[in-house]
This record gives C-alpha cells, sequence and structure tokens, in this order.
C-alpha cells in the first residue's frame, strides 16, 4: 500500500449504534439526562481509541426508540466529528422497532463489505410495548446483525433482562446494570470502548467473544440520586 506525504490513512470502518430507551420512564428520576451526559462523556474516550489505531475508522450513530423508533444520529459519523444532541424522553419503549432501524442499515451496501463487525449497544430502564421477537428476527436474519459485537446496560431495577440477553445472545455475556448516574456513566463508557476495541481485533469475526466484566463502581455519597 503507497501513501502520499500528509495523506490521512483510510481506515477500516467500525459502526458503532446506540440504541437508546426514550420511553417516559427515562424522563423520571433524571435518568434520561444521566444517560445523555453518559454518551458525552464516553466519546472522549471513543476518540482516544480511534487516535490510537489509524486503521480503524469508528463511525456512530444512534437510535432513540419511545413510540416507535427515529434515528437520532442517521448518518454513520466519524467520532471525531459527533456533537451529541441530547435525547428527549417520552412515550412507549418500542425497541422492536429499533432493531428493524438498524437492520435496515447492516445491509450491504450501504454496509461496507470491509468493515468490522458492527458494535450495538442497547440502553433501557423498562420492558419492550412493541414486537420485540420480530425485531430480533430482523436483525438476526441480516449477516451483519448476527456477526455484531451486541451488548446492553439496563438502568435500575424494572429493565427486562431477560430481552436484554437475548439480545447480546451469548449466555456468557450478561446484561450490565446500572443503579445511579456514576455506574451508568461508567459503564457506557466501559462497554464503548471495550465492544469496540473487541470488534476491531482480529477475534472480533469470531462467533466466541469474551468481554471482561467490569468492576462497577459503587456509590459512597449517598446523595447520589439510586434508580
Amino acid at each position: 500500500m503507497t501513501f502520499r506525504p500528509g495523506a490521512r490513512l483510510a481506515g477500516r470502518p467500525l459502526h458503532f449504534i446506540f440504541l437508546l430507551d426514550a420511553s417516559g420512564s427515562m424522563a423520571v428520576d433524571g435518568k434520561i439526562d444521566a444517560l445523555n451526559q453518559a454518551i458525552r462523556d464516553a466519546l472522549p474516550h471513543l476518540r482516544d481509541l480511534a487516535s490510537q489505531n489509524p486503521f480503524v475508522e469508528i463511525l456512530v450513530r444512534a437510535v432513540a426508540f419511545s413510540d416507535g423508533a427515529r434515528w437520532h444520529i442517521g448518518d454513520p459519523s466519524p467520532v471525531h466529528d459527533v456533537s451529541w444532541p441530547p435525547v428527549v424522553a417520552g412515550g412507549y419503549t418500542d425497541l422492536g422497532a429499533a432493531l428493524v432501524k438498524v437492520a435496515e442499515v447492516l445491509t450491504v451496501p450501504p454496509m461496507e463489505a470491509r468493515a468490522f463487525p458492527p458494535v450495538l449497544v442497547v440502553v433501557s430502564d423498562g420492558r419492550p410495548t412493541d414486537d420485540f421477537e420480530a425485531g430480533l428476527e430482523r436483525l438476526m436474519a441480516e449477516p451483519w446483525g448476527r456477526r455484531a459485537v451486541r451488548l446492553a446496560i439496563a438502568i435500575g431495577s424494572d429493565a427486562d433482562l431477560d430481552v436484554l440477553s437475548r439480545f447480546i445472545g451469548d449466555p456468557d455475556i450478561p446484561p450490565f446494570t446500572a443503579n445511579d448516574p456514576e455506574q451508568l456513566a461508567y459503564l457506557v463508557r466501559f462497554v464503548s470502548t471495550a465492544a469496540s476495541q473487541l470488534a476491531s481485533s482480529p477475534a472480533g469475526a469470531e462467533s466466541s467473544r469474551v468481554v471482561p466484566t467490569p468492576d462497577v463502581p459503587v456509590a459512597a455519597d449517598g446523595s447520589l440520586l439510586v434508580w
């Protein structure tokens, strides 16, 4: 491969997609504000990861699901260019619709055949109010959906861990649970960087994945909000 002096390396694309619960329950107890801040805090770590590996181009997108699903960031955006707009909460929890919307962009094209396995991260505090089964089936019908690094974060004790586990599809990788804003910020940062490292490694294309167990901080400050 020949490079011109000063030319930017053409990194192999790694598509990172957040699937974010924007239902009405996320408006309670500051959860949606904590989620927005957690993603803003995680982006610099993803930028550092991208800077350390010029052969990987991390492209960020996000889907918000409530009454149906909508693209919050619709175009695959280089992580260095992403400025996070806040997600606003209200409505139901149509996770199935979000999975369908993601499946639609995991076809080839628009996905590049040379891409790394995509990273899909679901964050939710509840249980689906639409046809989750149909959405998951649609996602898994796409080869990139099956090969994706799929992880999930449950917010609080009301999240449906069974649904999140089925989305992950690996009995050795459970959903992570955040019980306060500090834990949510830590887990979003951890999952974002760990999943991206895994997807862009030689083992990322294999069916067997190993995600380390994070040392989730325990809030010592009694004034911190607990969900």
